[in-house]
């Protein structure tokens, strides 16, 4: 076969390909969420138990779905995975009501669930340490594409067929990413197209040992994992707010109708795609031009982050739809920046066999956050209002930032860390 130089970053746009579609398949519901109220006939209350019951089989299948991709391996999990996720959205097409919704939104949960810790699982076996939050950023810039491309894609299969339609076109795209993972994807040591050269530069800095077994028992044993896990739990209502509940509140609240409402509803993933390669190039810039170890790196960035999130709180003292848009795209940078940054903490800080499982963990404690908060939201927003709820995921990423810092930072280990490679950089 024909050798490909910087194969890597092939091997990255594939799993970031994988990324968009799930999150093009994910969205599909909160899009349409304006349209089936009144389609399937049921309440904000109602929608919010749909939300809630793929957060609540999402946040328990990740751990089971990570440990599966460490066991079975990156090939076959992620393809397995990917094709039920894909059938599963299709599936959506066949709801009668928001119970035969809720049944079939959490069969998606159950199969997404792999999308997170194969992304971090790849990212850790095709880059080096100094690469990887350039990766985990890149990787989950897709979340973020996928996002963007949703709405304009469903809401123009939707007016020009109808929903059922949107979500069997949508789901179809899963079903043919299984398949294509299929036939490209290889492991760096079984990859017959990768260079010598790249193949050792990708394990420069690693022990070439042994490694064991996944243990799910080792990873949550760890204070490290704890302090993720919690940052985590707090910081992803934020993301499901701007995914699941961002439509409903402009067509809902501020007198938006879907049509409208599709030409700016990309701006805030475009905002989080910038938030997520950025903080794949800040970690490198605070390492070098502070000194700081690849950890602490990692936590100034999340807590520039942090304080980003300021712009969703301020959303209830603007009367303007656009400006609202614009304050939910600060926060979708802000919550983006950080995401990644927390992934790339796991793969800085576990050994290679535990990185899908500790990210199924992590995300396991981040969607019961996102479920409880979303249960919140359906029982509190036509009493109180969305507004005073978005300024609780402000208080949230910043009290989560202070988690991370006060766990895992390094006191008085900084030292210079070698900066890292550019994206478009080969070492070959």
């Amino acid at each position: 076969m024909k050798i490909v130089r910087g194969l890597r970053w092939k091997v990255l746009a594939l799993i970031m390909l994988g990324t968009i579609i799930n999150y093009i398949d994910r969205n599909t519901l909160g899009i349409l969420a304006p349209m089936l109220k009144e389609e399937l006939h049921f309440t904000t209350e109602q929608y919010s138990y749909i939300v809630s019951v793929f957060q609540l089989c999402y946040s328990l299948m990740q751990p089971i779905a990570g440990y599966v991709t460490d066991l079975v391996g990156l090939k076959f999990g992620y393809a397995m995975f990917a094709f039920v996720w894909g059938s599963a959205a299709a599936l959506h097409a066949f709801s009668g009501g928001w119970q035969s919704m809720a049944f079939f939104r959490g069969l998606l949960g159950i199969s997404e669930a792999a999308a997170m810790p194969s992304g971090a699982k790849t990212a850790t076996l095709w880059f080096p340490a100094k690469e990887r939050s350039i990766a985990t950023g890149w990787f989950n810039t897709g979340s973020s594409v996928g996002a963007m491309i949703a709405p304009p894609l469903v809401i123009w299969l939707s007016v020009t067929w109808s929903w059922q339609i949107a979500f069997v076109v949508t789901g179809l795209l899963g079903v043919g990413l299984s398949m294509l993972w299929l036939a490209l994807y290889r492991n760096p040591e079984n990859h017959p197209r990768l260079t010598k050269e790249e193949h050792a530069y990708i394990l420069d800095g690693q022990e070439h040992v042994e490694l064991p077994k996944p243990s799910m028992k080792r990873v949550v044993t760890m204070r490290k994992f704890w302090g993720i896990a919690v940052a985590r739990f707090l910081t992803e209502p934020a993301w499901q707010t701007f995914s699941f509940w961002i439509p409903l509140y402009m067509v809902s609240t501020r007198g938006m109708d879907i049509k409208q409402f599709a030409l700016f509803a990309w701006l805030p993933f475009l905002f989080a795609d910038i938030g997520c390669v950025l903080s794949g190039y800040l970690s490198p810039f605070f390492a070098k031009r502070f000194r700081m170890s690849l950890v602490n790196s990692r936590i100034a960035g999340i807590g520039i982050g942090a304080v980003c999130m300021i712009g969703p709180a301020l959303i209830g003292l603007t009367s303007s739809p656009i400006t609202a848009i614009f304050l939910f795209s600060v926060g979708a940078f802000a919550h983006q920046m950080l995401s990644s940054l927390l992934y790339a903490l796991v793969t800085d800080t576990f050994e290679k066999q535990d990185v899908a499982t500790a990210t199924g963990f992590g995300g396991m404690a981040g969607y019961m956050g996102g479920m409880i908060f979303s249960l919140i939201i359906g029982q509190l927003a036509s009493t109180i209002g969305y507004e005073p709820l978005f300024v609780c995921l402000s208080v949230f990423d910043i009290t989560a930032f202070i988690v991370v810092l006060v766990v895992l930072g390094q006191w008085g280990r900084n030292k210079v860390t070698p900066p890292a490679v550019p994206s478009g950089a080969h070492a070959d």
